[in-house]
């Protein structure tokens, strides 16, 4: 029988710190401990800046980690949010090891959650909790980000052409708008868009790749 942990930490930043990642290691090393659970620390899998929105067999340590495991090992985890995206990712999860007669514990809910008690029916509770939870995150970010979006301000991904970025709003870039103006005057007098893309390119040196190009001037 192999012991193995599994920890996670979702950004860089957090895996270059270590503090979360030494706390987990600590907590599923001294689980094991009390268990009487023979639990090497380099038996223990760590993902490093790796975002819980993949799912565990998607991820670089997680999916390895699924390759390793074999029938009688025991799998632990620090707490479940560490291990799954969302409910059916941690009950597909949890049936394949179960297949396989493997153990798995999740610390936070109090120990093994592959048999057929209380811990199994908590996990499936508490699975369905932290999905609609992360769900929940996700729409409250994704509101925010929208709504500063139509404040002026600039909400991440790639410059628009036409835009400077200052003080984390969108300000308009002069030189940018009077082309701009020049590509919608030779759109709307017939010139086609890849006539005006070639235009752009080749006598102005300006570098736009066709599909953005398109969305300004149509």
């Amino acid at each position: 029988m192999a012991v193995y942990g599994y920890v996670r930490v979702s950004t860089i930043q957090q895996a270059k710190e270590g503090d979360s990642l030494e706390a987990q290691i600590k907590q599923v090393t001294s689980y094991a401990s009390s268990r009487g659970l023979d639990l090497e620390e380099s038996s223990v899998f760590v993902e490093r800046g790796v975002s819980g929105g993949l799912e565990f067999n998607s991820r670089p340590e997680g999916s390895k980690l699924l390759r390793v495991i074999q029938s009688g090992d025991v799998l632990i985890f620090p707490k479940l949010d560490r291990g799954f995206r969302n409910t059916r990712d941690a009950l597909n999860t949890l049936h394949l090891l179960k297949e396989r007669n493997c153990s798995v514990h999740s610390i936070d809910l109090g120990g093994d959650v592959t048999g057929n008690g209380v811990g199994a029916i908590i996990f499936t509770i508490l699975s369905a909790f932290a999905s609609f939870e992360r769900e929940r995150i996700a729409s409250r970010i994704s509101e925010v980000k929208q709504m500063r979006k139509s404040q002026g301000y600039f909400v991440g991904g790639r410059r628009g052409f036409g835009f400077n970025i200052k003080d984390g709003k969108k300000v308009p870039n002069m030189k940018e708008q009077k082309l701009i103006v020049e590509m919608k005057k030779k759109r709307a007098n017939g010139e086609s868009i890849l006539a005006i893309h070639r235009w752009l390119n080749d006598e102005k040196g300006v570098k736009l790749n066709y599909s953005s190009l398109r969305l300004i001037v149509i």
